[in-house]
């Protein structure tokens, strides 16, 4: 009887044990049922999303002298969803005043890509899968908060144009860059170089370039190394004397140097011939130097523009200077000669 009573008992907590495992395989059933459910909610919502961010990037393109443009002005988009891939076809961007924080790095996937303008946002660096660019001619990233330059930049071997100014805490580049023998144009205004960069200086094919806004102390001996300079911009730095070489800057017609530290020309430049604007304004030059009344029929400026523009000035500058020393000179020797009378 007792046996039987056991017997009773064991079978009872067996039956009761798998009752209870099949309720909680019924119940891990349904969860995962649920979940893939929910799963599956959620990559319909995604899908549906990249639909939406899709249909909206299509309304951004346009066509422009022939090329396909990503247009996107003053909205927000501090980054750009991956399924931009979809249009790789596009040759331009230009995206401002967007609040964009990062250049992604499927930029590389643009091959088609000639012009990248992402002036006026927030970006914090550049890609070095942007030097896969090798078609890309104009990258402008002027007025966001870049602070490093990668070299794998120098792989964009078509690039033409350059501008990076107003970026404020950036100071120098890379020694690569000068292997941008197509750039013609760069822009490095409102920076905080100290130095003039050595790789700028052997860019072969450099033609228009602007320094102004930085703390440059001093111009490079070896400047007239760029051959094909016609435009330089250095208004606005800590310069306080210009080196004999730039001289030989042959191709030079306007250079821009107000508001530094400069005390004098060097006498060299009156033989600049191709010098046509020149800007000396707002510098403690050693000597006032007043041009002759013109009639002002003559070329139609005043005499404000005559003041302090063009190698008129220069020139007048430059010889008043040489008048000056000789006077010294020649003051020199003629007491040294009553000295000599003395003592005889």
């Amino acid at each position: 009887m007792a046996g039987a009573v056991v017997c009773s008992s064991v079978s009872s907590i067996k039956a009761l044990w798998e009752t209870r495992i099949k309720r909680v395989k019924e119940e891990e059933e349904q969860r995962r049922q649920k979940s893939r459910g929910g799963t599956t909610g959620r990559l319909g919502v995604r899908v549906w999303e990249d639909r939406a961010i899709l249909a909206r990037l299509k309304e951004k393109l346009q066509t422009e002298d022939g090329r396909l443009v990503l247009r996107i002005e003053q909205e927000e988009w501090k980054s750009l969803p991956a399924c931009l891939v979809q249009f790789i076809q596009v040759q331009e961007w230009q995206i401002h005043r967007t609040g964009l924080l990062k250049i992604p790095n499927y930029i590389s996937s643009f091959q088609n890509l000639l012009v990248l303008d992402l002036s006026r946002n927030a970006v914090t660096e550049i890609p070095k899968q942007i030097g896969k660019l090798t078609r890309l001619r104009e990258l402008l990233l002027s007025y966001n908060r870049i602070q490093f330059v990668p070299e794998e930049l120098s792989g964009c071997e078509s690039l033409e144009r350059l501008e990076l100014a107003m970026n404020r805490d950036l100071n120098e580049l890379p020694d690569q860059l000068r292997n941008l023998k197509r750039l013609q144009h760069l822009d490095l205004s409102m920076n905080d170089f100290l130095f003039f960069p050595d790789c700028v200086v052997a860019m072969p094919g450099l033609e228009w370039l602007d320094m102004g806004g930085n703390r440059l102390q001093l111009l490079p001996d070896d400047i007239y190394r760029m051959e094909k300079l016609h435009t330089l911009w250095l208004q606005r730095n800590e310069l306080e004397k210009l080196p004999e070489s730039i001289s030989r800057m042959a191709s030079l017609d306007t250079l821009v140097l107000s508001c530094n530290r400069l005390r004098d020309i060097p006498s060299l430049m009156e033989d600049m011939t191709n010098l046509r604007f020149v800007n000396f304004r707002d510098n403690p030059l050693t000597m006032d130097v007043t041009l002759p009344p013109r009639k002002a029929a003559e070329d139609g400026e005043d005499e404000d523009d005559r003041e302090m523009f063009g190698r008129e000035f220069m020139q007048m500058y430059i010889q008043e200077a040489r008048k000056r020393s000789y006077a010294v000179l020649n003051m020199h020797c003629v007491n040294q000669n009553d000295e000599d009378s003395a003592d005889r």
